[in-house]
């Protein structure tokens, strides 16, 4: 005899969450919960054989939620009618991040944001690889915040810091930034953003798509084009199925050059293809400077990648080490400074 009161509240669920049937049967056969969150990382936490995150859902019922929601809210739009398309974006030089964080009350602490009118559809945490950028870095959230809060997106920004003054690893602060923000919270979208880049036109969603996302398309330091057919450097998306599917971001890359090539090459083997917004969209303006010190070029760069065909597999976030060394959840972002050792180990001798 088939349990009527069961299949009534199955039915009442798949039809308010939005989820397709076959998707919200195979997420109750494995006890999914909306909206669960884990433990936070602790500090000095290490990280050496981590844990591929699955994929996030998003909680379109507010009634089925861990109860933060007491108002049920309709779900924000297909389309946000807040898009405006292209944005002037210029560098004043009298900005500080205290007018910034002036500017928009309405962030909460950590970075986090969501619409107050409706359900978001889309959950995106944006990571953001980071050292003695802060220049850069308010200029981004400057522009950022606006440009994710006119999308109607719930969202999160991570500003993974790396300590010391050791040569830059960007790639493995990346695998970082995965594992702690999906720690805090189940984002069904990843975004990878260098630091000194600002979107120049808001209908470039950022959310996840099929397969993964080139944001970062036609830059102002290119000429507005790619600078190669293969390029996937600058801004890029993965949903965290699909960052598992490339085991991460590859380790071994210190230094400047070739780690968004080995990435791109990674969705490749990983039997993906790359999503791109078209050229008028995908527009980005590069804030001038100066090569970071520590971060010099690779010598290694392009053995490494002629390498990824059989390294991919072995090199990635099964492998990653780094231990959190602060977290602090500040006005605009969430700062996670980290540790990732040197060539040498994660503790190199003196």
């Amino acid at each position: 005899m088939v349990n009527w009161k069961i299949m009534c509240f199955f039915m009442v669920v798949v039809i308010t969450s939005g989820l397709s049937v076959l998707q919200f049967w195979d997420d109750f056969q494995k006890g999914f919960t909306y909206r669960k969150k884990d433990n936070v990382g602790t500090s000095g936490q290490n990280h050496t054989t981590a844990k591929m995150p699955t994929e996030g859902h998003v909680d379109a019922n507010p009634e089925l939620s861990d109860g933060k929601n007491k108002e049920v809210l309709p779900l924000c739009p297909m389309t946000s009618p807040l898009i405006g398309g292209a944005i002037n974006v210029s560098f004043p030089s009298e900005l500080t991040l205290t007018q910034v964080e002036q500017k928009y009350p309405h962030v909460e602490l950590g970075g986090r944001y969501h619409p107050h009118d409706c359900q978001a559809r889309h959950r995106t945490a944006i990571i953001i690889p980071h050292r003695d950028r802060e220049h850069h870095l308010k200029f981004l959230l400057y522009y950022l915040h606006p440009f994710l809060q006119r999308q109607q997106l719930e969202y999160s920004i991570y500003v993974i810091h790396q300590a010391g003054n050791y040569t830059f690893n960007k790639a493995r602060l990346m695998n970082a930034g995965v594992r702690e923000a999906m720690q805090e919270e189940k984002w069904e979208c990843l975004f990878f953003h260098d630091v000194d880049l600002i979107p120049e036109d808001d209908r470039n969603n950022y959310v996840c798509e099929s397969n993964p996302k080139h944001a970062a398309i036609a830059i102002n330091k290119f000429g507005y084009r790619l600078p190669y057919r293969r390029y996937f450097g600058g801004v890029t998306a993965f949903t965290p199925l699909q960052y598992s599917k490339i085991n991460g971001f590859p380790n071994n890359y210190w230094g400047w050059g070739c780690e968004d090539d080995d990435i791109g090459l990674r969705v490749s083997l990983a039997g993906m293809r790359v999503i791109r917004p078209s050229m008028e969209v995908g527009r980005y303006k590069m804030i001038r400077h100066s090569r970071d010190k520590g971060n010099t070029a690779n010598q290694l760069r392009y053995r490494y990648l002629a390498k990824t065909p059989l390294t991919w597999k072995e090199d990635g976030m099964n492998t990653t080490e780094y231990e959190v060394l602060s977290r602090e959840h500040l006005p605009l972002y969430t700062n996670i400074t980290v540790n990732v050792g040197t060539e040498a180990g994660l503790h190199p001798p003196p």
